[in-house]
């Protein structure tokens, strides 16, 4: 009996990484073993099983591919239904010609599969090593810093890359194969697909990236996860909490967690409906919210957007770049402020400018500075009108977020008719804390 809409349980889906783990590890045995495989399953990063049928078998001497089809599961997904391929050889054996491949499949994205990413250790090997990892047609190329991958590698992120590497390994040591292999993704519909995301204006051209952390796709119906939300917040407001905690994602979730041993059974996740879970919370009778929340997520709730998801815009730089602008950098800093394409990257340039002043004041107070040097330095920030000497002492990059933190409590004040206290603290996962409204972090402690 087909259940109410109302009352539909939402299917969940698998990440492109997943279905290129599995490819892989289809392509990989069917290598080894010279035999046709037409399922595999492979164990998910969230522990969830992905059971898949094997697609479009093409075998050669010293070379197998095979593909697995997308399924989003309820989510809305432009990827849905595209086939993810893996192409399986032995890293001494030389294709040429190929339509699928890049410029020499024998070269691995050979940073990408180095000893660290970004100071990250990894499980990925670098050439030489047991299993290589690249992208093939359809598959983006990193062009922009700032990612999960460097520059000029394939966007295949680095839990997809790590679950590549476990299920060859495994199939490799199952069949005692001593053979370095290579193995390839790619997705021929990829190119075409790209052009309804985001990719390009992330730096990413030429086709989709291979995403997922934990291998599955979260169904992401509006309403359903509304619905999700407020049932979270009548069970806490029902066992008698005056106070939520709330997080958009995991990211404010490991935070909380790390920084201040906060016991996320307490805590609620709200995704991208901020404002709903505001308004919802007041209505339930909370007398104090708390949200904590990565700074991509929430510089878009000083834009005024009380849902964040991209679909509504962006306005991250433009409202990083005001800021900055308002409080005393230089033109060329706040340019290149909105060319960023994350908040980690902005933040660095604020930082680059505050290690400047601070240098420099440094100097001017030992005596070490010429005329000539401090007054080029009081030149760059004349036309804003600030002052030198108290923003190297707090820091300009404190200025900017606590600014940015008052234009964040103004949102949100706006969609709090009942009263409740509102509280925020706002975070990167490359700088750590950036700041927090008066009384927050005491009430999350």
């Amino acid at each position: 009996m087909a259940q109410n809409d109302e009352k539909k349980e939402l299917r969940y889906g698998f990440t492109t990484g997943s279905c290129a783990a599995a490819a892989a590890k289809a392509a990989t045995i069917m290598l080894l073993s010279g035999k046709v495989k037409d399922r595999v399953s492979i164990v998910t990063p969230k522990g969830t099983v992905f059971e898949t049928e094997i697609l479009d078998i093409q075998r050669a001497e010293n070379e197998v591919s095979c593909a697995v089809r997308k399924d989003a599961g309820d989510d809305p997904d432009v990827t849905d239904g595209i086939l993810i391929y893996a192409r399986a050889t032995y890293r001494e054996s030389e294709r040429v010609n190929s339509v699928n491949s890049v410029d020499n499949i024998n070269n691995c994205d050979q940073r990408a599969c180095g000893n660290e990413i970004d100071g990250r250790e990894t499980e990925i090997h670098g050439c030489g090593s047991p299993v290589c990892i690249t992208g093939g047609k359809g598959v983006g190329r990193v062009t922009l810093p700032g990612l999960d991958q460097p520059v000029g590698e394939a966007a295949i992120n680095h839990v997809p890359r790590e679950m590549i590497t476990k299920e060859v390994t495994e199939v490799s040591e199952f069949f005692d194969n001593k053979l370095p292999l290579m193995i390839e993704i790619y997705a021929p519909e990829g190119d075409a697909i790209a052009e309804k995301t985001f990719n390009s204006r992330l730096g990413i051209v030429g086709g989709i990236s291979i995403l997922g952390t934990s291998g599955v796709v979260e169904p992401m119906s509006e309403k359903a996860l509304v619905d999700t939300i407020h049932a979270e917040l009548s069970v806490k407001r029902a066992l008698g909490n005056d106070k939520v905690v709330v997080a958009p994602g995991n990211y404010g979730l490991d935070f909380i967690k790390s920084r201040y041993n906060y016991d996320l059974d307490k805590a609620v996740k709200c995704s991208n409906f901020i404002g709903d879970t505001v308004q919802m919370a007041g209505e339930m009778g909370f007398t104090s919210f708390v949200l904590a929340g990565h700074v991509g997520k929430l510089v878009k709730l000083a834009a005024g957007m009380l849902n964040t998801h991209s679909k509504y815009g962006d306005h991250r730089m433009e409202v990083i770049a005001e800021e900055a602008e308002k409080a005393g950098l230089p033109e060329s800093y706040v340019e290149r402020i909105k060319e960023c394409i994350s908040t980690d990257a902005a933040i660095d340039v604020i930082d680059e400018y505050d290690d400047i002043r601070n240098e420099r004041q440094d100097k001017t107070n030992s005596g070490k500075e010429t005329a000539d040097e401090y007054k080029s330095l009081v030149d760059e920030t004349a036309d804003s009108g600030s002052d030198l000497v108290s923003i190297t002492e707090t820091g300009i990059r404190r200025i900017i977020m606590n600014n940015i933190m008052t234009r964040i409590m103004d949102t949100l004040q706006s969609v709090n008719p009942t009263g409740m206290k509102l509280y925020v603290i706002m975070f990167s996962n490359k700088a750590g804390f950036l700041a927090a409204s008066d009384g927050a972090e005491d009430m999350i402690k």
